[in-house]
């Protein structure tokens, strides 16, 4: 493991019913973070972060993924999926981007749960117990709205003013009574194309 690594934490929580209703699948949720020491910590301006981004990323993309796939038992039975990272007062978000918004990390999320859709992600800059947003989307249709949900939980000591969180989440099923349609819905009953929304 990379010695910048302190801890990982993990959210998880099964929601039984929503709007006084029984919830049919029952929905989890699920968000693992890993709170590292920025590996650019006192240093001036960084031009190149390729460097540190190759040595860090498919680590703790690895980790977190098999984290979650620990907790939920198979990357099939994950429906929804994203990614987030929260930078300390004193990091740059560019170094907490960094980490996450590259195919070394991202890959091995999205090939485990064998995805077609790109990682929904936040990128943000806080104190510690800020409240970490990872947004999901269904893993193979973006414009399916059932699967439009957010890992939310903070960690009570993290980040620290020179420490990146970077994370994961996963939902095994879409919002319970899901009813507002889809994005093809939508274009359907304003007469656009899936192809072409805009009209242009």
């Amino acid at each position: 493991m990379i010695k910048e690594l302190r801890k990982i934490v993990t959210f998880d929580e099964d929601i039984y019913k929503e709007g006084g209703k029984e919830a049919n699948p029952i929905l989890r949720i699920i968000g693992v973070a890993a709170v590292l020491e920025n590996p650019w910590k006192g240093e001036k301006f960084v031009d190149d972060l390729r460097p540190e981004i190759s040595r860090i990323a498919p680590v703790m993309g690895k980790a977190l993924t098999d984290r979650l796939l620990s907790l939920v038992g198979s990357g099939e039975k994950i429906e929804a999926y994203g990614k987030a990272a929260l930078a300390g007062s004193s990091c740059e978000i560019e170094h907490a981007s960094a980490i996450i918004h590259t195919l070394q990390f991202g890959n091995f999320y999205r090939e485990a749960v064998g995805a077609k859709s790109y990682l929904g992600f936040t990128n943000t800059r806080g104190p510690a117990n800020t409240q970490i947003n990872i947004p999901l989307m269904d893993k193979h249709d973006t414009g399916r709205r059932s699967h439009y949900l957010t890992v939310q939980f903070s960690i009570y000591d993290a980040p620290d003013v020179n420490e990146i969180v970077c994370a994961l989440g996963a939902a095994t099923s879409g919002r319970p009574h899901h009813r507002i349609g889809d994005r093809y819905s939508d274009l359907e009953a304003l007469g656009k194309s899936v192809d072409n929304p805009a009209g242009i």
